[in-house]
């Protein structure tokens, strides 16, 4: 459990006079975020440019993340975005006997469509989640066959809350021969993740929800055993093995997931992706989450008074920081509590309640009763 949750507070300034429970659309402001994108644009200001400077930010980014999720530096890509990570990889992969990829239909709808776009190369279908409850392994055993190429599919729902059993869904993957693709962007920073022990073949992830940071990052893990099998599509100058070496009329392609990079990096994101991870790492991990599972249990025992419908578990075992509401006119209700200094987020007929680990049991109570109360 976090328990100098007063003292971390204090760096988030927008706190001083807001609740902010977003953090599954964009996590509150911490000062060492904001620091260090003034250092980028004051090394700008005062040098005219620090391309050394401003490159190793970035790739001190890239090894804060393989930190986070257990991975060797050289098994992280550097990307925009999850649907440029996504796409890297659909456009990179190719089997003489296998067609077809699998997506969980509770996915972010990006996955669906950069796939959705590849239908002239595989065959896509959709892993529905039952209509009564939540997705398992046994989902995953009716439907995956040897003929599939790849799974990809969330580690988090973005709509729900829904946390999965990677591992377990991993063994259900890899026992029919299919790569194990993990969206894990409304996992990164809340939940802990170990790509090793949850035998994750690829996986990607952005910087500005729980992991505190801004939009325009994003990293992508490959096993290493399988980047150096795969040849991208999507690439730049930086996935070369020597970009400075300027070379127009031959692709030699860096080794590792760092072929997978593609043109100059997001710098300024670069900075913030740094600090924001710096920020994760000094904590663990598992404290964070278990914290985050205690605030699950106020807003559901919370919600349950006072008679609204949950889209979420309610076993918080089963969930991330995410409890979803059923609002028909979510949308409307967000503004109405961001009018009252309360930042929830909408997605479809849903408010989320998403605290992180600056938030207290008080932030969540009041979020809820102030949600009530826009109802009335």
């Amino acid at each position: 459990m976090i328990d100098n949750t007063q003292k971390i507070r204090k760096s988030f300034p927008i706190l001083k006079d807001k609740i902010q429970l977003s953090s599954c659309s964009q996590s509150a402001l911490h000062i060492d975020v904001k620091k260090a994108i003034d250092t980028y644009l004051q090394s700008w200001q005062e040098h005219g440019m620090d391309w050394g400077g401003w490159m190793q930010a970035c790739e001190n980014a890239r090894t804060e993340f393989a930190s986070m999720i257990n991975a060797d530096v050289e098994e992280i890509a550097l990307v925009s975005s999850v649907s440029h990570a996504v796409s890297s990889v659909a456009t990179s992969l190719a089997h003489p006997r296998k067609s077809k990829v699998q997506v969980t239909d509770f996915d972010f709808p990006t996955v669906g469509h950069v796939w959705l776009s590849h239908q002239d190369r595989f065959d896509i279908e959709f892993i529905e989640q039952p209509k009564d409850g939540f997705i398992t392994p046994d989902d995953y055993k009716k439907q995956v066959d040897h003929e599939t190429l790849v799974v990809n599919t969330s580690h988090v729902s973005f709509y729900d809350g829904y946390k999965q059993d990677l591992a377990e869904v991993a063994d259900v993957v890899h026992q029919k021969g299919a790569y194990f693709f993990v969206d894990a962007y409304q996992s990164l920073g809340q939940c802990e993740i170990d790509v090793k022990s949850m035998n994750i073949d690829m996986l990607s992830a952005g910087l500005q929800k729980y992991a505190l940071g801004i939009p325009g990052i994003a990293f992508l893990y490959i096993k290493k055993e399988i980047a150096s099998e795969l040849t991208p599509k999507i690439t730049g100058w930086f996935g070369q093995d020597n970009p400075f070496a300027f070379d127009i009329k031959n692709v030699e392609y860096a080794s590792g997931a760092r072929r997978f990079d593609s043109g100059t990096f997001p710098m300024i994101n670069g900075f913030a992706a740094e600090a924001a991870l710096k920020i994760l790492n000094s904590y663990k991990i598992r404290e964070i989450e278990q914290h985050l599972q205690y605030l699950s249990e106020v807003a559901i025992k919370e919600c349950d008074q006072r008679g609204l419908t949950l889209k979420s578990p309610k076993d918080v075992r089963q969930k991330g920081s995410n409890t979803a509401i059923y609002l028909p006119n979510a949308s409307e209700i967000e503004m109405k509590m961001k009018d009252k200094g309360v930042i929830v987020s909408a997605r479809n007929d849903v408010i989320r309640i998403a605290p992180h680990l600056y938030n207290t049991e008080d932030d969540v109570m009041k979020a809820i009763q102030e949600l009530d109360q826009c109802l009335k």
